[in-house]
C-alpha cells in the first residue's frame, strides 16, 4: 500500500486510445524471402515466441542508451523501483510502497525476497549503486537519474531520496531507472555505463543479470538475442512463453514475408504500405494505435558555418529564424500523411510526445500553414533566394519510414532551391553522431510512457548545461526565454502555476522554431493469429503478457 502523509500525490496518466484489432481476412502477394530468414531459429514450439523488427537493440547495459527498442528489450530482464501496467498507470515495482515525507524527500520500502538472475539476493545497496551509475556522463538517462536526487539506504529494504528540489514528477522519473546488481558489476568491472557514442566494448553491453520476468541467454548483435523465462521471477505471468527469440531483419519485404510464412510470429513495425494487405491475409491479425512519440527535424544553430553544407559566404543559415520557419512552412504535411504514411500519422505543431504534455491546448497543437509562397519569401528576405546546400542526417531503421520521410523532405525544400542530401544510416551509428554533435540538418524523435512536458523540455529542448540538462539538445541552440520557463516548471509543486509555466515555455519555443515538428507515429503490430500481444502507446513490449496458443 502507497502512503502519501505529507501531502497527496496521484500520479495517473490517461488511459491510451483504443486500440483496433483487426484479423486478417484475404491474401497478401508473394514477399521475396532474403538469406537473413536462416540466421531466424527453426521449428517454433507453442510456447515459444519469435518476434523481429527492422533494427536491432543497441546495448545490454541498461544505462547506456536511452531508444525505446534498446529499453523494452533490456526491460525484459531488467526492473525499476516502479513499473507500468496495461494502461500506463504506476504501480509498484522492486518497490512496493513509497511516501514523501517533505516536499523534498521521498522513502521507499523494497521488495524483499527479490534475486537477480545469479542468485544474488536484491537489496538496497543495488538501488544507491544503479542510480549513482545511472548518473555517470556516459549514461543517456542520466538527466532522469539526477532528478531523483541523492539515494541513501536506510536499511536493506529501505532507501530514501533527498532532493535539492521539488519534483513534480518524481515517480515517473524513477520508472525509467534500470536496477542493477552492484556485485555483478563490480565483478566484471562495469561499475560505469558504456561509452556508447566512443565504441567502447563492456561485458554489460552484450551481458545482462537483472531481477526481471526473463533471463538474456545469448546475445548476438545484428543476428539474435535469446531470453529464457526466470522460474524464481517475484511477479505473476499473464502469458505463457517460455522462450523468446529476436531477429532484426532490416528488409520490409523478409521482415513481412517471415510472419506472413510463420516463420516468426509477431513484427513490431510492419511497413505501413502493406497493412492494408496484412489485414487481408489468413492467419495474421494487425493492432495498431497512436504512439506518445513525436518526429522531428533539428538543426544546428549554434556554429557559425555548417558542418556538413554548402552556403553562400560560408554561413549558418539555421542560426535566421525566417530560414528555420520557411523550411517548416515548406514541409506539405498532409502529403507525408497519405502518399508515405498511407494514414498512420497524426500530424501536429506539437512539441511534446502526447497532446496531455501541452495539456490539450490547441494553440500549441496547430501547426504553421504549408505556405510555399511565404517559405520563399522569407528565403529571399533572409538572403537565400538561391538556396544553400545540406547534408540531412537520418535513421534508415528506427522510425516508421524514417529515411522515405528523409526524401521525402528533400525533395519538398528543393522548392525553396535547398538541396539537401540524405545521410541515411543504421541507428547504432546515427545515434552516436547526434551524441557528438556531429551534424547540421538531422531527423530524430521523442517519447515513451511519460506524457508529462517535462520529459521533453529538459533533456531535449533546454540549453545544454550541466547535470545532462539539454543532453537531447543535438542543435544546441540557445533560448534563455525558454530555458528559464522550463527550469521553473521543473521544481514547481502547484498544478495551475506549473501548467501555466510549461504552456508559456512551449509558446517561447515554438515562436523561435528551434524543431520543426512533423508527426506523432501510428503504431501498427502484426502478429500470427495465435498470438497475443498487450499492445500499449509507448511502443513497449512486454514478454510477460503474450501467449502463444497451440497450432
Amino acid at each position: 500500500m502507497t502512503t502519501l502523509p505529507f501531502r497527496s500525490i496521484s500520479v495517473r496518466p490517461r488511459a491510451p486510445r483504443a486500440v483496433t484489432v483487426r484479423a486478417a481476412r484475404g491474401a497478401l502477394g508473394a514477399l521475396p524471402l532474403a538469406l537473413a530468414l536462416a540466421l531466424i531459429a527453426g521449428g517454433a514450439q507453442a510456447q515459444t515466441l519469435r518476434w523481429a523488427s527492422q533494427g536491432d537493440m543497441q546495448t545490454a547495459d541498461p544505462h547506456s542508451q536511452n531508444e525505446i527498442v534498446t529499453n523494452a528489450m533490456n526491460g525484459q530482464v531488467y526492473e525499476r523501483l516502479v513499473s507500468r501496467d496495461r494502461q500506463l498507470n504506476l504501480v509498484p515495482g522492486l518497490a512496493t510502497e513509497w511516501t514523501q515525507l517533505k516536499p523534498t524527500l521521498w522513502r521507499l520500502k523494497l521488495r524483499q525476497g527479490v534475486k537477480f538472475h545469479d542468485g544474488s539476493p536484491f537489496t538496497a545497496d543495488d538501488v544507491v549503486f544503479s542510480i549513482n551509475r545511472a548518473k555517470d556522463p556516459y549514461s543517456q538517462i542520466s538527466v532522469y537519474a539526477q532528478a531523483v536526487g541523492t539515494p541513501r539506504k536506510i536499511d536493506d529494504f529501505t532507501v530514501e531520496f533527498q532532493l535539492d528540489k521539488v519534483n513534480p514528477i518524481f515517480l515517473q522519473h524513477l520508472d525509467t531507472l534500470f536496477i542493477m546488481s552492484k556485485r555483478w558489476c563490480e565483478q566484471h568491472n562495469v561499475v560505469k555505463p558504456q561509452n556508447f557514442k566512443d565504441k567502447q566494448e563492456t561485458y554489460a553491453a552484450t551481458h545482462a543479470n537483472g531481477t526481471g520476468p526473463y533471463q538474456m541467454t545469448a546475445r548476438e548483435p545484428g543476428i539474435r538475442t535469446t531470453f529464457k523465462r526466470n522460474p524464481a521471477w517475484w511477479g505473476q505471468f499473464d502469458g505463457n512463453v517460455q522462450d523468446a527469440v529476436y531477429t532484426p531483419i532490416a528488409n520490409d519485404a523478409t521482415r513481412l514475408a517471415a510472419l506472413v510464412s510463420g516463420e516468426i510470429d509477431f513484427v513490431l513495425d510492419p511497413s505501413p504500405r502493406d497493412i492494408p494487405k496484412l489485414k487481408q491475409t489468413p492467419q495474421v491479425k494487425v493492432q495498431e494505435g497512436p504512439e506518445n512519440r513525436i518526429v522531428f527535424i533539428g538543426m544546428d544553430q549554434a556554429r557559425d558555418k555548417l558542418l556538413y553544407g554548402k552556403v553562400p559566404g560560408d554561413k549558418n543559415p539555421f542560426k535566421d529564424l525566417r530560414v528555420r520557419q520557411a523550411l517548416y512552412q515548406a514541409v506539405d504535411i498532409q502529403t507525408l500523411r497519405t502518399k508515405l504514411m498511407n494514414g498512420l500519422s497524426l500530424p501536429t505543431g506539437g512539441l511534446t510526445p502526447s497532446p496531455l504534455g501541452a495539456f490539450n491546448d490547441p494553440q500549441l497543437e496547430t501547426r504553421l500553414p504549408y505556405d510555399l509562397a511565404a517559405a520563399r519569401k522569407l528565403m529571399a528576405d533572409a538572403g537565400y533566394a538561391n538556396g544553400f546546400e545540406v547534408t540531412l542526417d537520418c535513421t534508415n531503421n528506427r522510425y516508421i519510414n524514417d529515411e522515405r520521410i528523409c526524401l521525402a523532405l528533400a525533395s519538398m525544400w528543393s522548392q525553396l532551391k535547398v538541396k539537401v542530401k540524405v545521410n541515411a544510416q543504421p541507428r547504432v551509428l546515427m545515434f552516436p553522431k547526434l551524441e557528438k554533435l556531429d551534424t547540421s540538418l538531422y531527423m530524430y524523435g521523442w517519447g515513451g510512457s511519460i506524457t508529462d512536458a517535462e520529459v521533453a523540455m529538459t533533456p531535449l529542448m533546454r540549453n545544454r548545461g550541466e547535470k545532462s540538462v539539454g543532453q537531447y539538445n543535438f542543435g544546441n541552440w540557445t533560448d534563455d526565454k525558454f530555458d528559464q520557463l522550463a527550469a521553473q516548471s521543473s521544481e514547481e509543486a502547484d498544478p495551475k502555476k506549473r501548467e501555466e509555466l510549461i504552456k508559456a515555455a512551449l509558446r517561447e519555443f515554438r515562436s523561435q522554431v528551434h524543431l520543426i515538428p512533423l508527426h506523432r507515429q501510428m503504431i501498427p503490430w502484426a502478429t500470427r493469429a495465435n498470438v497475443t500481444v498487450v499492445h500499449r502507446p509507448d511502443n513497449w513490449f512486454e514478454l510477460r503478457w503474450a501467449s502463444v496458443a497451440g497450432k
